[in-house]
């Protein structure tokens, strides 16, 4: 199916979006160096159900790409503009790889506006992620990645994807064609900047930075979906354990066979586990005062991503 994107200006920049559907809004966001159209498999059935709302975030797809700030704290606050504009108040979350961590963070700084939470593949449960996007935050990265966005190097790149693929695909597994055909976006000097300020945001050398473990305490009364592919080569599976585990009322959903993207490899699954996942769940109702209260006491020992291996 394909959604036609719409386009509202939002502190003078613009921001894509596709809208459709009837019912419970339902916020789905993609993660770094995509866009909304990562969501087109399973938009159709969702939309059956929920009036679903899927962003470009800034610095990425046909929204705007300034010199801004790109860090997950910000994406949460720009997806509560864009919803403010959009005239919606409350919605389920849904979040992919970094978008995990702004669906997190979302729900973190606006409780009153998050009903759930799914987290696919997300970001923020541990350091490990591909040594790409640690690459990506060292010194001359920039250069770099010019060079290898260059329409040659491109070619050459995706002519050699068959054997790419038979090497074990450089460690992306069953993602590596839809990994390559987000990676020519690179030759944008615009989406470039906006890559390295997103990716530097959020990992360093040693791998992730953000993290919700600190916080997963204040998820304890949002319903909360896990879904993740057992042969990610971005970010590895043993995350989804961490998750569980700081999230202990939460539901898993484990993707035999799939990668970094498991609402790419089984899009029936996925839809059917969302759309169960949503109905089955009352949306949570935000409580200044035990919000407060758990604020106060503090939270568990920060769980680890080894302790999930």
């Amino acid at each position: 199916m394909t959604v036609d994107l719409r386009f509202r200006e939002v502190h003078g920049y613009r921001r894509a979006f596709r809208l459709t559907g009837e019912g419970p809004a339902l916020l789905l966001i993609h993660g770094i160096a995509d866009s909304s159209e990562t969501w087109l498999p399973v938009i159709e059935e969702l939309a059956r159900t929920h009036t679903v709302i899927a962003p470009d975030l800034l610095g990425h797809g046909e929204s705007a790409k300034p010199r801004a700030d790109y860090a997950v704290a910000a994406y949460a606050c720009g997806m509560r503009d864009l919803l403010t504009v959009l005239g919606v108040d409350r919605v389920s979350v849904v979040g992919h790889s970094l978008g995990g961590g702004v669906a997190m963070q979302f729900a973190y700084q606006f409780p009153e506006r998050c009903e759930r939470l799914a987290l696919v593949s997300s970001a923020g449960m541990g350091r490990e992620v591909h040594p790409a996007f640690r690459l990506a935050t060292v010194p001359g990265a920039a250069s770099t990645l010019a060079m290898l966005s260059a329409q040659p190097v491109r070619q050459a790149v995706l002519t050699a994807e068959p054997m790419l693929r038979l090497l074990g695909g450089i460690g992306l597994g069953p993602d590596l064609a839809y990994v390559l055909s987000r990676y020519a976006r690179f030759a944008s000097p615009s989406a470039r900047r906006a890559f390295l300020r997103t990716i530097r945001a959020a990992a360093d050398v040693s791998g992730q930075a953000i993290t919700m473990l600190d916080r997963s305490y204040l998820a304890a009364d949002l319903p909360t979906l896990i879904v993740w592919g057992d042969k990610d080569g971005i970010i590895p599976a043993a995350h989804a354990r961490v998750a569980q585990r700081a999230l202990p009322g939460s539901r898993l959903e484990v993707f035999e066979g799939a990668g970094h993207f498991p609402h790419h490899h089984d899009p029936a699954r996925f839809v059917k586990a969302l759309t169960e996942f949503l109905r089955d769940t009352p949306a949570a109702v935000h409580d200044r005062a035990h919000w407060q209260e758990v604020l106060r006491e503090g939270g568990p020992e920060e769980p680890t991503a080894s302790s999930g291996s």
